[in-house]
């Protein structure tokens, strides 16, 4: 009576470990079999910058620290992003005796410094310049001059005597997808050309009443600068809004910041009708300087010469905001720079609300950060700044080579300057902060399947088994893997004990095993085979082995048969067998 007492109680307790294993996860095997590396990037982030004056560009964390750097053999032409598989996508300068921010091209540079893609956008008809931003589904926008002669000009109604030499340059928009290593296709293009409108010379093309067309651009609208008559709009950044499918636009010399339909087609981006907007390519919002299209006057300017205009991103505070780098440049009450954020007047499907004879709202901004004493900071030109998850801003100064973050409340709790190439001459046009990945566990490239589980069997035999070894990394990833440990007990083979330059589209390797048993009787072994990323030794992943010789004594059921060749996987199951037997 008290010998079965004490088989009940003993399968009471072993259901309820069975019931609790099926809530927590104890198995050895699934703890050891999925081995991770844990991400070590540093807590607050990295920042991807291309000095002006450099041909290097740096990725680098809050203390300085050089995480990677890129070479090239172009100054950048001005900015520079990160892509996938830690590539990034780099602007390059290829003419230098070009108006302020010419580029010519754009660079895709590896993590490991191998050019990917290398595509030039430079002929004596047009050139990219300042700024480029890369869509979800890989293609690239790029800002680039479009080449118009003096003639040409003149008969879009712009006044002969704002034309400088005998070249006019207008801005417009293309997007490119990357094809062969130094080729791709335009995909869709805007031109501000097909988007005028100008009230100087009634016998031209484009006249109208300027201030019933705030959808237009007024071609004789713009400073007068020697330097910017034939830089006529000087766009300086460009954005890109997936859930509108919309871009923003900084046009530096109309002191504005535009948005315009990207979902029309090239034909109708090029007309007034079409898009989500219903308005083809005519400009949907504008803000910072109403004078622009005749609906305010000097004293409603809010930006003067801005750079960096982006959507603040999902997430941040301020999501859906748009954030300004209002440098302050012939600012009425003084030089000073600022960081500029309003809120735009869209509804949910990106339509933006214009009260009739007024300007676009909002009439003043969110949120503005100056120094405390204004002057103290004040960038000329260049220039960027982007809102953080926590609520922050970061700033780039360009000409000072000054990285700092403000809070909400206007206090700077991280400042850094440049170093790079020297310290005079250490301007950066603007930044990219990169997020810190969420605490997660990454996947490492070696991953192996498999375990080796033996029982009953006899001593001296010789036994085969095998597992698998893959490269689960990015694609074309290279793995050199071996195997590092096995037990002692017993002679072991493996066919193969090593492998190079594995990447995951070879599939699976399937190692034998060979597996001579010890000359010993009523014995368990238990143990692992260690196998190792050459490349990362924090990179293995085990196999594990559970090996049991035959027992003489007899036993009186089954069951606990069953339970006993499955005890190493609990070891609380395999204490309370051992006592019973």
């Amino acid at each position: 009576m008290r010998k079965i007492f004490r088989y009940r109680m003993i399968i009471f307790l072993i259901l309820i470990l069975f019931f609790g294993i099926s809530f927590i996860p104890i198995s050895i095997t699934q703890t050891i079999n999925k081995n991770y590396k844990i991400l070590t990037n540093d807590s607050n982030g990295q920042i991807l910058y291309a000095p002006i004056y450099s041909l290097s560009t740096y990725l680098i964390n809050r203390n300085g620290t050089i995480i990677n750097n890129w070479t090239s053999s172009n100054y950048p032409g001005q900015d520079v992003y990160m892509a996938d598989n830690g590539a990034i996508l780099r602007t390059k300068r290829i003419p230098y005796l070009a108006p302020g921010g010419a580029g010519g091209g754009v660079q895709k540079i590896s993590k490991e410094g191998t050019i990917i893609w290398d595509f030039n956008y430079y002929t004596d008809d047009y050139l990219s310049h300042h700024d480029i931003e890369q869509l979800p589904n890989g293609n690239i926008l790029m800002i680039a001059w479009d080449f118009k002669t003096r003639e040409e000009a003149i008969a879009a109604g712009r006044n002969p005597n704002s034309i400088f030499a005998d070249v006019f340059l207008p801005d417009y928009i293309i997007e490119v997808k990357p094809k062969g290593p130094t080729t791709g296709d335009i995909v869709w293009e805007w031109h501000a050309w097909d988007h005028l409108i100008q009230d100087y010379d009634s016998a031209k093309n484009n006249y109208g009443i300027v201030e019933d067309h705030p959808e237009l651009i007024d071609i004789n609208f713009g400073t007068t600068e020697a330097s910017t008559r034939t830089d006529w709009l000087h766009t300086n950044s460009i954005d890109y809004n997936e859930e509108f499918d919309q871009i923003l636009l900084s046009v530096h010399n109309f002191c504005e910041i535009w948005i315009i339909d990207h979902s029309t087609t090239t034909e109708e981006a090029a007309g007034h009708s079409g898009g989500n907007s219903g308005k083809g390519g005519d400009i949907l919002y504008r803000w910072g300087n109403p004078i622009a299209y005749d609906a305010g006057s000097k004293t409603d300017q809010k930006f003067f010469e801005q750079h960096d205009a982006t959507w603040i991103e999902s997430d941040c505070p301020g999501e859906g905001n748009i954030l300004v780098f209002n440098n302050g440049v012939s600012r009425p009450e003084g030089k000073y720079s600022s960081i500029d954020e309003i809120i735009p007047p869209v509804d949910s499907n990106g339509n933006y609300y214009l009260e009739p004879e007024k300007a676009y709202g909002p009439e003043e901004q969110f949120w503005i950060y100056t120094a405390e004493n204004l002057t103290d900071f004040y960038s000329h030109y260049a220039s960027g700044a982007q809102r953080l998850l926590n609520g922050n801003t970061i700033i780039c100064d360009a000409p000072a080579g000054r990285f700092f973050e403000v809070t909400p409340e206007k206090e700077t709790v991280w400042d850094y300057v440049n170093p790079y190439p020297i310290d005079y001459i250490n301007h950066v046009f603007k930044i990219q902060y990169l997020y810190p990945k969420d605490p997660q566990i990454e996947k490492s490239d070696l991953d192996c399947i498999g375990s080796l589980r033996w029982s009953n069997i006899k001593t001296k035999d010789t036994l085969e088994g095998n597992f698998i070894v893959k490269n689960i990394g990015s694609s074309g990833s290279k793995l050199n893997w071996k195997v590092k440990s096995y037990p002692e007990w017993g002679s072991w083979e493996f066919d193969p004990i090593s492998g190079e330059n594995l990447t995951p589209e070879d599939g699976d390797i399937h190692v034998k095993i060979f597996f001579t048993v010890p000359d010993e009787t009523e014995k368990e072994f238990e143990g692992y085979i260690i196998i190792e990323n050459q490349n990362d030794p924090k990179d293995f992943d085990v196999i594990p082995i559970y090996l049991q010789t035959p027992r003489n004594r007899e036993r009186s059921s089954t069951f606990f048969d069953f339970l006993k060749s499955y005890s190493n996987l609990l070891p609380i199951l395999k204490l309370l067998i051992s006592n019973l037997f």
